[in-house]
């Protein structure tokens, strides 16, 4: 219990990493549901992809004009690479969701090619630079070890903002995203509030890539959605069982991970994945039964 008496306390060295995952951990799945439910999954895993992608480009450009980004410390860095972030996310969740109202294409392959591209172009934006090397790859990989105030501020201010709105329009993106027929008929006005979600989904992304790295921004985006379906009833219940899964799931991925000493990131998704195990084991006898009782 020493580890958890350390992390819980205010003079704790890396207590701003911890506020910063358990932040990602409670906000990722609050628009994860409407990924799961509106089934826009592969969007989930590439969107992640595509806003590093975007970190990588953000980080190469001082190097093709000439500038080394290291000389102007690492608040400079971190606010390009958020620029470059979240202009990527937005730019391809759009453009995205323009595709699929034309309904041209397949939307399966269309994702998928954008995650793959996406991630062999970071690679090759990287191993160009020179400085990739002394600290930038790990900005990609989410290691979430020296997390500075503001960076902290500027993650929280985000972060909050997407609960606020989302607080503020539930209904609104609820309606709209399950049952689009009711929406047209009661005069909702269908695209403005599909693009306020994409711009959410986002700016969501933006700031989990940033702090925690692509990979684990996808687990806490879909695994804890995934995880409360399999024991909600109403979409209040699903939201907020979501947001629980996710925010107790890194501060016991943080903790397990500074008690052995395992890599923050992957130990949080490796815990997800045993929490959704465990809950599809106990909930399958229920399911079960409820199958045999609708086919009766």
């Amino acid at each position: 219990m020493g580890a958890l008496h350390q992390i819980l306390s205010p003079d704790f060295l890396l207590r701003n990493s911890v506020y910063t995952s358990v932040l990602v951990g409670f906000a990722c799945p609050l628009v994860g549901v409407f990924l799961v439910m509106r089934r826009l999954v592969f969007m989930g895993v590439a969107l992640p992809q595509i806003s590093s992608t975007g970190v990588a480009v953000a980080l190469s450009l001082p190097l093709w004009f000439g500038f080394k980004l290291s000389d102007h410390g690492s608040h400079s860095a971190h606010e390009l690479a958020f620029v470059g972030s979240i202009t990527f996310s937005l730019g391809a969740i759009l453009v995205l969701a323009f595709l699929e109202r034309r309904g041209r294409g397949q939307p399966e392959g269309r994702l998928g090619t954008a995650y793959v591209v996406a991630a062999a172009l970071s690679i090759l934006l990287l191993a160009k630079n020179p400085y990739g090397e002394i600290g930038w790859l790990d900005m990609l990989k989410g290691e979430v070890i020296a997390i500075h105030d503001a960076d902290l501020a500027l993650t929280a201010a985000a972060l909050a903002l997407v609960l606020i709105t989302l607080g503020l329009f539930h209904k609104e993106l609820l309606l709209v995203s399950f049952d689009r027929e009711m929406a047209s008929i009661l005069g909702k006005n269908i695209v403005f509030w599909d693009v306020l979600l994409y711009l959410l989904i986002g700016l969501t992304v933006s700031m989990a890539v940033l702090s925690v790295g692509p990979l684990i921004a996808f687990g806490f985006l879909l695994i804890p959605a995934l995880t409360a379906h399999l024991f909600a009833r109403t979409m209040r219940q699903f939201t907020a069982l979501a947001s629980l899964i996710g925010g107790i799931a890194a501060f016991l991925g943080f903790w397990m991970a500074y008690q052995w000493d395992f890599p923050v990131g992957p130990t949080d998704v490796v815990l997800l994945g045993v929490l959704y195990a465990a809950a599809w084991v106990v909930t399958k006898p229920f399911r079960t039964g409820s199958q045999k009782l609708h086919k009766a």
